[in-house]
């Protein structure tokens, strides 16, 4: 889909349906808009024979192979093991999961450190479980006014009675990327777990989380082209360390001990899909798919910064817009408020006129109200692999609009 100079990104847009109904999509941050291969391998599941595991019938068999495939699709697109790959629900389901699990081995006198920065998916799981060990909760802040998360912010907070670090790749609000491998190391010098909420990172870069230094990544194919449920990458060996309460007839296997009930398959079979979809964004249709991976998210990185770069200087030109976005290392999502203007009439009106940008906090509830603005946020403005110059342009044309019409 990308030619060896370029992003073809018309060729993208030609694969989703949604966008013939002509909305400009700033929404990504909160979910992306579904390429064709994606919807046709829901519905192909679904068509198929299909039945609970096993290998006997070919609904059976078919199950087994959704499953395999997809389990090695995001072990390819995280840098992981295939039996490292656990699906759930949602990150949020699968985070409070593990958080009930990982707290089976703490006491009191254990310390858990959360940020200030995070989605409150990886806040209030670990908050609660620690309440419920009688852990004591340690917080790492942010600077508002770089939005960075530096590994000082952890190492101030650490200490030899630390059990787990939890921190986000990327905010869901303002996009900052804390540096992960130096707070990995921070982490596991001082024989504590990282538990890395990936589901905003995972949308815009490449994933090794074995370079990151993770202990437990999650993501939400839905983020990234694919359905909505929720995947958890680990290592197998630690894993098996873990005992979750389950079914007593459920299988003891790793990964399968976490995963509760039957799996969605259809939407395992469209992850796997988006997995090879974003694949096939590689400008080189050789090598492995973990190879095309790389290249392709590297391209992808430069067509979206191009597209940051391009909001950004439009406003700047806005003197009453304050971007909270600052860090040196985000991905392609802006944080906006507007002096004496509310960004939820901004929503509604832009979403009149065709460009979806939403406003709230996106649970991103710390975050928010350490950077000032409470619980209500700001505009927050997302791209995707979808989104061109076009978009961009009538993002800019209908702020401005906004901006000078009488309140």
């Amino acid at each position: 889909m990308i030619s060896e100079s370029s992003y073809d990104v018309g060729a993208v847009r030609a694969q989703f349906p949604a966008l013939k109904a002509g909305s400009a999509h700033f929404d990504g941050p909160g979910g992306t808009q579904t390429p064709l291969p994606v919807i046709d391998a829901v519905a192909e599941a679904l068509s198929g024979p299909l039945s609970n595991r096993g290998n006997v019938t070919p609904g059976e068999r078919n199950a087994e192979m959704i499953v395999a495939d997809a389990r090695q699709a995001l072990a390819d697109l995280l840098g992981a093991r295939p039996a490292g790959i656990v699906f759930g629900r949602s990150a949020t389901q699968l985070t409070y999961d593990f958080s009930r699990t990982l707290a089976k081995t703490w006491s009191p006198g254990d310390e858990v450190i959360v940020t200030r920065l995070d989605h409150d998916s990886n806040v209030r799981p670990w908050v609660q479980a620690a309440e419920s060990a009688g852990a004591t909760v340690r917080w790492a802040d942010f600077d508002p006014g770089t939005g960075e998360l530096g590994p000082d912010a952890v190492r101030e907070v650490l200490s030899g009675r630390t059990r787990l670090v939890a921190v986000t790749a990327a905010s869901n609000l303002i996009g900052t990327r804390p540096p992960i491998s130096e707070i990995s190391r921070l982490a596991h010098d001082a024989g504590a777990l990282l538990y890395v909420d990936g589901v905003h990172y995972t949308a815009h870069a490449h994933v090794d989380i074995e370079q990151l230094g993770a202990d437990f990544f999650t993501c939400s194919p839905y983020k990234f082209l694919g359905p909505h449920m929720g995947v958890l990458a680990s290592r197998p060996d630690l894993l098996e360390t873990l005992r979750p309460d389950k079914l007593l007839p459920s299988t003891d296997a790793v990964p399968e001990r976490f995963e509760f009930g039957t799996l969605p398959y259809e939407f395992l079979a469209g992850a796997r899909a988006a997995v090879d979809f974003l694949a096939a964004l590689s400008p080189d249709d050789k090598g492995t798919r973990r190879g095309r991976l790389a290249s392709a998210f590297a391209a992808l990185e430069r067509h979206e910064d191009a597209l940051r770069l391009r909001i950004e200087e439009g406003l700047s030109a806005f003197g009453q817009v304050t971007v909270h976005s600052r860090a040196a290392e985000r991905t392609p999502t802006l944080l906006l408020t507007i002096d004496g203007r509310s960004t939820a009439d901004a929503y509604r009106y832009l979403a009149e006129r065709g460009v979806d940008a939403p406003s709230g906090s996106f649970y991103a509830l710390e975050a928010s109200r350490r950077l000032g603005l409470g619980d209500d946020g700001g505009l927050r403005v997302g791209l995707a692999p979808y989104n061109n110059t076009e978009d961009v342009d009538r993002l800019l044309h209908h702020l401005a609009e906004f901006l000078t019409r009488p309140e």
